[in-house]
């Protein structure tokens, strides 16, 4: 759970990001107690390990049943969608339209509405299912953006490449963080 990490206190800093909704779901719940020891499962133990206070106005938590949560609902603007990391279940629900989660109905307002919808889908490897899958739901309008480690950018450690992660992802929100060591062919050191 690294990763959501990242992207969470990548969020929180940026100064344009009005609100962010963030919904943890119960399987991500789960794995959460196995990657995060100690921590009580769910949206506080990422909001804390990302060092984000829980009573940060512009973070809004909802549980993964609250279907009646403003996300839920096209009449709720949203700039756009990231799904991180998307499961193979969470695909599987929204390349059929047949989801009963909040995550599920908050893809599927995204596919309805035509805004960015991110998937960082993480199974490996994939089957026929999970490729036909992918495919749906790209020709449907999502970019799936699996967490593959851009090895070209260099550097020594895991960190590194979760940033360049959360930076592309970033970049196609819009956002375009200022980040010339994460981004090929930028040198932090050139003069311009």
């Amino acid at each position: 759970m690294r990763l959501p990490v990242f992207l969470l206190r990548a969020l929180a800093q940026e100064p344009s990001l009005e609100r962010l909704h963030l919904v943890v779901s119960a399987g991500a719940s789960q794995v959460l107690r196995h990657e995060i020891p100690g921590e009580r499962p769910g949206a506080e133990a990422l909001l804390n390990c990302a060092d984000i206070s829980d009573d940060d106005p512009r973070i809004v938590v909802h549980r993964d049943n609250a279907l009646d949560a403003p996300i839920a609902s096209g009449s709720y603007r949203l700039d756009g969608t990231i799904i991180l990391p998307c499961s193979s279940a969470t695909l599987g629900a929204l390349a059929t339209g047949t989801g009963h989660q909040l995550i599920h109905r908050a893809g599927a307002v995204a596919f309805k509405e035509r805004w960015p919808l991110l998937l960082g889908f993480r199974e490996t490897p994939l089957s026929s299912i999970q490729l036909d899958n992918l495919a749906r739901v790209a020709r449907a309008g999502a970019t799936v953006i699996p967490p593959i480690p851009a090895f070209y950018l260099g550097g020594e450690s895991l960190d590194h490449f979760l940033q360049a992660y959360v930076v592309r992802l970033l970049d196609h929100l819009g956002l375009a963080p200022a980040a010339p060591d994460l981004r090929w062919g930028e040198d932090p050191g050139a003069e311009t």
